[in-house]
């Protein structure tokens, strides 16, 4: 039998990618203050198009959803069309792309909503530094919890969204529930102390992703459709004493959702919680079947480790994607890579500059 590695084919459900390395989602702030996706989006996407899979950055389910200045949307029909030059870009380079699905929840201000609170499962405030928001830096706020009858109207806004993105071209989409985002808060008991149908238990806790799968798949194949999830991460002030068995549980229920694939941020890039021993992909393996994706603080070595262990089927890079637009090739010929980016142009709205303006192999 060969023997799989990263620049190996794979089978994702219907579609053949040509290598396991995906770009992962990064936040890049490029989109403009309406939140279109443009000219320059669509060369950084294309110049990436090398991957066998690109999932875009965190694009917005509606205006409710927003958070992060200048970051993409896909809720309002200008939105929608606006990203068929990206879709079209990536399918001209030999790639699909899926766009990720995102709601901020409590990681949000009231300066991006006309003054009302951002919402959460429940009224509990993020401890962090400040906030960029369109009027400068400002102190996380308590969140407005929602109500059952709100929950459904967002469920409504993650399937409105994953029917643009079929309309404009994309070739799947991936529902973000990490890294102490809205759906996030919903599974963590350190967000979540909701004493009705949506928290209390790890069953009930996971009600609003499954909720949110069903609506999605009710759009899209489910082989066209990937979760991803931070079990280990104390981004955006995360971290429950039962992660384990929340994650656990959660991975096995979509499991039997058929799946594209189960994305797990199991890396160090956004640093652990100390509640316990970090999850491994392994022990995702035993409970969830189908295809899984690695992400976070890889290299090609851990990568090929990971593959060759059957741990997982693809690895997604998120930072040394960010100055090597061409790593898929520095990967095949053993090439050094540019040196790591400027952490300063990484989500300043400021055009090509730390964007697409990186050295490729070929000059």
């Amino acid at each position: 039998m060969t023997q799989q590695h990263l620049l190996t084919p794979f089978q994702l459900g219907d579609l053949h990618l040509k290598n396991r390395v995906v770009l992962a989602p990064m936040t890049r702030s490029r989109a403009g203050k309406a939140r279109l996706a443009n000219a320059l989006m669509a060369e950084y996407y294309r110049q990436r198009s090398s991957a066998g899979l690109l999932i875009t950055e965190a694009t917005t389910i509606s205006s409710q959803a927003n958070g992060w200045n200048e970051s993409p949307g896909m809720y309002t029909v200008n939105m929608r069309d606006a990203w068929k030059q990206v879709t079209d870009a990536v399918h001209a380079g030999g790639a699909p792309i899926f766009l990720q699905l995102w709601h901020m929840g409590r990681a949000s201000h009231s300066s991006f909503h006309e003054g009302d609170l951002p919402v959460a499962p429940s009224a509990i405030k993020l401890n962090g530094d400040a906030i960029h928001t369109p009027v400068g830096k400002e102190a996380y706020e308590v969140p407005r919890a929602l109500s059952s009858e709100e929950i459904a109207l967002v469920v409504d806004d993650y399937q409105r969204a994953a029917r643009y993105a079929k309309e404009v071209g994309f070739d799947g989409v991936e529902i973000h529930a990490a890294n102490g985002y809205l759906i996030d808060q919903f599974l963590q008991s350190r967000t979540n102390v909701r004493t009705d149908r949506y928290g209390g238990s790890v069953e009930h806790r996971y009600r609003f992703l499954s909720e949110i799968v069903t609506a999605v798949c009710a759009v899209w194949p489910s082989q066209r459709v990937g979760v991803r999830l931070s079990p280990n991460g104390n981004f955006n002030d995360m971290g429950s004493p039962d992660f384990r068995e929340q994650f656990t549980f959660t991975a096995a229920q979509l499991d039997a959702c058929n799946l594209g694939y189960l994305h797990v941020v199991d890396g160090l890039g956004f640093g652990f919680h100390e509640l316990g021993p970090p999850m491994t992909l392994s022990e995702f393996r035993s409970v969830y079947h189908g295809t899984v994706i690695g992400n976070c603080g890889y290299d090609k070595a851990s990568a090929e480790g990971a593959i060759r262990d059957g741990h997982a089927d693809l690895i997604a890079f998120g930072r040394p994607y960010i100055s090597n637009p061409d790593l898929v090739e520095r990967f095949r010929l053993n090439a050094e890579l540019n040196p790591p980016a400027d952490m300063q142009h990484w989500y300043l709205p400021i055009g090509a500059k730390g964007y697409t303006d990186y050295p490729r192999l070929s000059g």
